[in-house]
């Protein structure tokens, strides 16, 4: 009973923010975003120990252990499978710096556990599994531009992905600001800031433009709206209880690297998630001049493109 899942993470268009439900990370709205690869993690899962252990790249998992648990425990109690089991997972791209790994890495657990214990490993079951550790880890699992359906019931709460209209120029220049970020204490306050109704007034628009945007292949339309839904997200996170700002000097710097570009014609749009590190979204044609850029800042740039779907490999960990 051991199977190997690998994961690409996302990068949010249409961001969630605060949960309804902790427990079963039950956002309050709707989400729309695009995988990123080569960027991923892969997880190998084992059942058959008489416990529970979760190492990631090479350590011990300690932060998120109990969300990686609610996974396991949905799989056993769907499956049958009552043994403990056996987890080690390693990501290709820096983890906790907001690049999404908590995305990829639920993401591959959920479809790698599932698989090891013959469980229905569809996008629509394996999605709403994976969303119990990190509610972007259902788009993970639908990959490529995938929307995440918000419900009060659990299993309504899952991810599907959408037909888009962009052929494979898009390209993501990764600006990598690595300061450590607290995503989950921004979603327990995200209520708690009088920017929040404003959010959830203007969101469901944004998620139609976004639906529309993709599905036409529409790179201006599309991500514009990440480069204002990141503005938005900062602005709940930032008037919350903590005050927590959490982009730095660097961070700003490839918002106006972004825009300086736009000025001259290039087209380049700047989107981050809860996080520091900041995408430029723009084509290959410019994705060089682009990275080339980011680097004349000292900022770490990388290329990425569109990733796929979470899929089961034979290449395991152990």
């Amino acid at each position: 009973m051991k199977a190997t899942a690998v994961a690409h993470p996302i990068q949010g268009v249409v961001k969630y923010h605060g949960l309804r439900d902790d427990q079963l990370r039950i956002p309050y709205h709707d989400s729309i975003s695009v995988c990123t690869a080569p960027s991923h993690t892969r997880t190998t899962v084992e059942f058959g120990y008489d416990d529970d252990s979760f190492v990631v790249d090479g350590e011990s998992l300690e932060d998120g252990v109990e969300r990686a648990r609610r996974i396991v425990d949905k799989v056993r109690q769907q499956t049958g499978v009552s043994s403990g089991v056996r987890v080690e997972s390693e990501n290709s791209f820096p983890s906790n710096v907001g690049l999404g790994a908590s995305s990829s890495g639920f993401g591959a657990l959920a479809v790698a556990a599932l698989s090891a214990a013959d469980g229905d490993t569809s996008v629509r079951n394996a999605s709403a599994v994976a969303r119990r550790g990190a509610t972007s880890a259902a788009r993970s699992v639908a990959g490529g531009f995938s929307r995440l359906y918000t419900s009060d019931r659990d299993a309504a709460c899952y991810a599907e992905r959408l037909d888009d209209g962009f052929d494979d120029e898009l390209r993501t220049v990764v600006g990598l600001v690595p300061a450590h970020k607290h995503t989950a204490k921004a979603h327990e306050e995200a209520a708690e800031s009088h920017m929040f109704e404003a959010r959830l007034a203007h969101v469901h628009d944004a998620l139609a433009r976004a639906d529309r945007a993709v599905a036409e292949g529409d790179f201006e339309a599309t991500f514009s709206l990440a480069e204002r839904d990141s503005l938005s997200l900062l602005a709940v996170t930032m008037t919350g209880p903590s005050g927590w700002v959490y982009w730095k000097p660097e961070t700003v710097a490839l918002l106006d690297l972004a825009r300086d570009f736009r000025d001259d014609g290039v087209p380049v749009y700047f989107s981050t998630d809860t996080g520091a590190t900041a995408y430029l979204n723009t084509t290959e044609e410019h994705a060089p001049r682009v990275a080339d850029a980011v680097e004349a800042l000292g900022v770490e740039s990388q290329v990425w493109e569109v990733g796929g779907p979470a899929r089961v490999e034979e290449d395991h960990l152990f």
